[in-house]
C-alpha cells in the first residue's frame, strides 16, 4: 500500500514533551512542533535552564504565543501525552529510569543514537539491550515506547529560514497504533513523513545508520536526511 497522509490521525491536541529539551536535537524538535501549532514542554533536570531555553524558543520567528514552556524533566513526562527522549547517550539510562514511574501509560519517543567518536570519525556503540529504544522500553515497562526522528538534522530543525524538511522518520516500535499517531506527529513538520520500519529489534541499524549521515555530512557539507522509494 502506498503511503497516504490522509488517513493518519489528528494529533494537533497532543502536548509534546521534550526530555533532553535545552539540546541541540531537543530544542530544534521543540521549535518545529510549536510552529507547527503543537503545544510543547521544554525538559531539562533544572527547571531553570528548561525555562530559559523555552523562552529562547519561544523568541523565534514563526511561532503561536503561548505555545512552548519548560519544566523540570519530572514535571514535563507527567504534564506530556507525547515525551520525546532527546539526551546524550551517556545520560540515557539513567535519565529514562528516573521517569519511569511518570512515564506510565504515556508515548514515548526516543531518539537517542548510541555514537562513539574518535580520530576516524563516529562509529556506533554496541548497547548490551540492542539499542538505545530497547533500553528505552525495558527501563520503561507501562510505557508505549518507539524510536524515531533519529536521522533529523538538529540545524535544519533550528534554522528559522528553513520551511521544509524534505525526509522520513523512520518507525521502529511493537505498538502498531503508535506508527500513525508519531507520522502524524512528523507530518506536522512540512516535508516529513513517519515510516514504520519494523520492530524494536530492527532500531539498532537505524540508530547507527546516523553515523553514516555524520560522515556524508562532513565530506560533502551537507545536512543529509534519509527519504525512502516506491512509498
Amino acid at each position: 500500500m502506498a503511503y497516504d497522509a490522509s488517513t493518519l490521525p489528528d494529533v494537533s491536541g497532543l502536548t509534546v514533551g521534550i526530555i533532553g529539551g535545552t539540546g541541540d536535537q531537543g530544542r530544534g524538535l521543540a521549535y518545529r512542533f510549536a510552529r507547527a501549532g503543537q503545544r510543547v514542554l521544554v525538559g531539562s533536570r533544572s527547571a531553570e535552564r528548561a525555562a530559559a531555553a523555552a523562552a529562547e524558543i519561544a523568541a523565534l520567528p514563526g511561532l503561536p504565543a503561548g505555545v512552548v514552556t519548560g519544566a523540570d524533566n519530572d514535571e514535563v513526562a507527567r504534564r506530556s501525552d507525547v515525551v520525546v527522549i532527546a539526551v546524550p547517550w551517556d545520560g540515557h539510562a539513567a535519565t529514562v529510569a528516573a521517569l519511569a514511574e511518570p512515564l506510565a501509560g504515556k508515548i514515548v519517543v526516543d531518539c537517542v543514537n548510541p555514537l562513539g567518536f574518535d580520530k576516524q570519525g563516529p562509529y556506533a556503540l554496541t548497547v548490551p539491550e540492542g539499542s538505545a529504544v530497547q533500553q528505552a522500553a525495558a527501563l520503561l515497562p507501562d510505557s508505549r515506547v518507539c524510536a524515531a526522528f533519529n536521522h533529523v538534522s538538529a540545524p535544519l530543525l533550528a534554522d528559522p529560514e528553513v520551511d521544509r524538511i524534505d525526509l522520513d522518520v523512520l518507525i521502529c516500535t511493537e505498538d502498531r497504533e503508535l506508527v500513525g499517531i508519531v507520522a502524524a506527529l512528523a507530518a506536522r513538520i512540512p516535508g516529513m513523513r513517519g515510516i514504520y520500519a519494523g520492530r524494536l529489534r530492527n532500531a539498532h541499524q537505524v540508530e547507527a545508520f546516523t553515523a553514516n549521515l555524520i560522515a556524508i555530512n562532513k565530506r560533502y557539507k551537507a545536512h543529509a536526511g534519509i527519504r525512502v522509494t516506491d512509498l
